[in-house]
């Protein structure tokens, strides 16, 4: 299932020669050495971030197994803002956004989706969260720890997220597993119904953190649902695809990601493509 990478060609500004001076001849020429000696550092600058590596993580079930602390986090949440118990059938969470979940629950309880609830319901959750997060049998799962500590000491790659999660979410999940620090950025499900529109988010996230241009064969879009496969085509990204969620590996084989990884157990699987 592993591709090759193929080699990213350099801008044209990085493959030009500069011819510097011997020395300056007239004392105008003095005078621009600094703007000379700034345009070259942009250049450089230019040139250092068209090769970074971009990589999107997945929360649930890519970096974390919370042991299913959202799902009884926002069941607690529909008892206690709205009094409702009835079980809930037929509402699929993998690789959906919360937004999209959240209108759904409502729909199912036969509630308005609209601002006011909603605003009720995220509240509610967030505020059930933690608890569960803590009563849970959750873990960071294999190899991702060692995974972000080897992104983190790099200085070619930039890691963010893209995710389904609730912003205020994924930053209490992540919180809970100390993992919140390294991500710089992200996409997330506050406001979407599809996953191909938080994509889209976190590219627009991306450029506004990262001045500079992305080259999409070094742009990762790490998850572990065929929904993960779809959003990052969506953006033009590879995908790498990790069967430690709900979906079997042939599901995620159909959907045809770059890579696919049975686990991160050994880390430097990952951390290899990025070398």
């Amino acid at each position: 299932m592993a591709g090759a990478l193929r080699a990213a060609k350099a801008p044209a500004a990085c493959t030009g020669g500069f011819r510097v001076a011997e020395r300056p001849r007239h004392p105008a020429e003095i005078e621009r050495l600094p703007l000379a000696i700034e345009s070259l550092l942009a250049i450089a600058s230019a040139c250092y971030t068209r090769f970074m590596h971009v990589c999107l993580f997945d929360i649930d079930g890519t970096l974390l197994d919370t042991g299913g602390a959202g799902q009884a986090a926002m069941e607690a949440a529909l008892a206690d803002e709205f009094g409702v118990t009835r079980a809930v059938t037929g509402i699929p969470a993998a690789g959906r956004t919360d937004r999209a979940i959240t209108r759904d629950l409502l729909a199912f309880h036969d509630l308005p989706d609209d601002e006011t609830h909603t605003a009720r319901l995220l509240t509610a959750y967030l505020r059930h969260l933690p608890e569960h997060l803590a009563n849970r049998r959750g873990a960071v799962l294999p190899g991702i720890a060692e995974i972000l500590a080897g992104l983190d000491q790099r200085e070619d790659v930039l890691v963010g997220l893209l995710t389904g999660n609730y912003r205020a979410g994924a930053r209490v999940k992540l919180g809970h597993y100390a993992l919140e620090g390294y991500f710089r950025f992200g996409g997330y499900g506050d406001r979407h119904h599809d996953r191909c529109d938080v994509a889209r988010e976190a590219l627009v996230e991306l450029q506004v953190h990262h001045d500079g241009a992305i080259d999409l064969e070094r742009l990762w879009v790490i998850g572990d649902t065929p929904a993960d496969v779809r959003c990052g085509r969506a953006i033009g990204a590879k995908v790498v695809a990790v069967g430690t969620g709900i979906h079997p590996l042939a599901d995620l084989e159909a959907s045809r990601p770059d890579h696919l990884f049975e686990n991160f157990r050994d880390p430097r699987g990952l951390l290899d493509l990025l070398a």
